[in-house]
């Protein structure tokens, strides 16, 4: 982005507001006018003599400029006043490169029931964010784990490695909207830039404009102006909002819900491109993960198409699009699509991540793993492409490397089981990094609890039945591989390329099962 001359002086105008300058300056005049006031109206009538009321309109005069500067200087506290020796707010006020974690927004609706608003205003604010190239911004997995309110901002931002922090609050009540944002620096707790507002719900889309749009403009000391949203349908906008929470928890049944939401969404506004990206996603995951009905993938193709022909400029169209044809085995589709994606934004998690998936259904072991090092640099908190790359350099021999990745691995898996104790995924991914790091038992214990979490999950069967194939329990592998198999979900390529099964491969159960989800 192009930095402006008018950019300074917005910069020098946020800095007199967080200053307080301002309030000074007013409350100053006022008092200077009640002063003059009242003298005009008694001087005369005490026999004080005229040169006194010039004296005193010269001293009030002088005296503008003086509380101006000891605005700038000094801060009241509880503790006193005290010389103001904070950083200048924009980008010179932050050291190395800007960064921000976004926090969810705090439901404070009567009834609480809109924590999936919060989240919803709070992660399109993200987003438009995350498309800024010199913004540094905390992946949602990450920042969202902070919920609740109350948490310090300094130390919230420590540990997410941001040194700014973007909280707020929403408080809807039917049409009418209270929205609150503050900008906190990490540095030393106050705020950067904060603003309330009370409005109408129809202008929830100009909020969230206006909030990313300043912090831009405070973070890069940059004139910019960010459109949050591809809708301005409000009821479109709340229905894919329902359906993004039902996304973030990946389950079944939670798949289900967000393409009602999605086919809500985009029933108020067949313009919502982005609704049919996630609309079509939703089709294409259950392919993948839950329910291969088949026509889900013409029409997990043709949503993805609609959602392209809207607008081709979309990063998250065409990373829809490349799972569309993933999940179709149309891979060198895929592949043009994911690049597409990741040349329209380069932090795309989802292209990386599928991208990578891809190849290894190609049997590019190679690209496969640098695909999903480029995910997990993008998401560092995504434990799923750190332990799926293990599982790929342990299959290559690379057994150091595979060590070194495991580690890693693992400290995300177990920061994810501290805020999510029921991920299963989680679990039987984790075991397989376990193994590779010879915690046999710690693994065994990881295995025991993903079947207990979701017994008749195919993905859970189908890797745990890779960690058993690794650490040699034939049979017990094969009875869940065929009990994955049986729900349809189990793709014969990822099959044969999956090195966690080798040792089956000679297996007469093995062969017909291979033979049997090929057809």
């Amino acid at each position: 982005m192009r930095k402006k001359p008018l950019s300074y002086l917005s910069g020098f105008s946020a800095e007199l507001l967080r200053r307080r300058v301002y309030p000074v300056v007013v409350a100053y005049a006022l008092a200077a006018w009640v002063l003059l006031q009242i003298a005009e109206v008694t001087f005369e009538p005490l026999g004080f003599p005229g040169w006194m009321m010039r004296a005193l309109i010269f001293a009030v005069m002088a005296g503008f400029p003086v509380a101006a500067v000891l605005a700038w200087k000094f801060d009241i506290t509880p503790s006193g006043i005290r010389r103001d020796s904070r950083p200048m707010t924009g980008g010179s006020a932050l050291a190395g490169t800007a960064s921000i974690a976004v926090l969810p927004f705090t439901d404070m609706s009567e009834k609480k029931d809109q924590g999936y608003f919060c989240e919803g205003v709070a992660e399109e604010i993200l987003n438009a964010l995350s498309k800024i190239d010199s913004l540094k911004v905390v992946a949602r997995t990450s920042s969202f784990r902070y919920a609740s309110a109350g948490g310090d901002p300094r130390e919230i931002g420590k540990n997410l490695g941001a040194n700014t922090i973007l909280e707020g609050s929403v408080r809807k009540s039917g049409d009418r909207l209270r929205i609150t944002a503050e900008l906190v620096n990490v540095a030393d707790g106050y705020q950067l830039w904060s603003k309330a507002f009370d409005r109408n719900l129809e202008d929830i889309f100009s909020i969230q404009d206006e909030i990313a749009t300043s912090i831009a403009e405070a973070l890069l000391d940059t004139l910019v102006k960010i459109r949050t949203t591809a809708t301005r349908d409000v009821e479109a906008y709340e229905y894919y909002l329902r359906g993004k929470q039902f996304l973030n928890r990946f389950r079944k049944v939670d798949i289900e819900f967000a393409r009602h939401m999605f086919e809500k969404a985009i029933e108020d506004d067949p313009q919502f491109a982005l609704a049919w990206a996630a609309y079509a996603d939703c089709f294409s995951l259950a392919i993948m993960y839950a329910d291969p009905t088949p026509r889900f993938r013409d029409q997990a193709r043709e949503a993805s198409d609609r959602a392209l022909s809207l607008n081709p400029d979309l990063a998250e169209a065409h990373a829809s699009s490349g799972l569309a044809h993933l999940v179709c085995e149309e891979f060198e589709a895929a592949e043009i699509e994911f690049k597409a994606a990741i040349e329209l934004n380069p932090r795309s998690f989802e292209a990386y991540y599928y991208f990578a998936r891809t190849r290894f259904h190609q049997g590019d072991m190679v690209a496969a793993a640098e695909l999903f090092a480029k995910a997990a640099s993008v998401n560092p908190e995504d434990y799923q492409s750190r332990l799926l790359r293990v599982q790929i350099l342990r299959g290559a021999g690379r057994i150091e490397e595979a060590k070194e990745e495991a580690l890693r691995a693992i400290e995300v898996v177990e920061r994810q089981l501290k805020w999510n104790p029921d991920d299963a995924r989680a679990l039987h991914l984790g075991a397989g990094s376990l193994i590779v790091l010879g915690q046999i038992e710690r693994a065994k214990r990881w295995l025991q609890r993903a079947l207990a979490i979701d017994p008749d999950d195919p993905i859970v069967l189908y890797n745990v039945a890779c960690n058993y194939a690794t650490l040699n329990r034939v049979e017990d592998a094969l009875d869940c591989l065929e009990r994955a198999a049986d729900y349809g979900t189990v793709s014969a390529d990822w099959m044969k390329n999956d090195a966690d099964l080798v040792n089956l491969h000679s297996h007469p159960r093995y062969v017909a099962l291979l033979e049997k989800v090929a057809t």
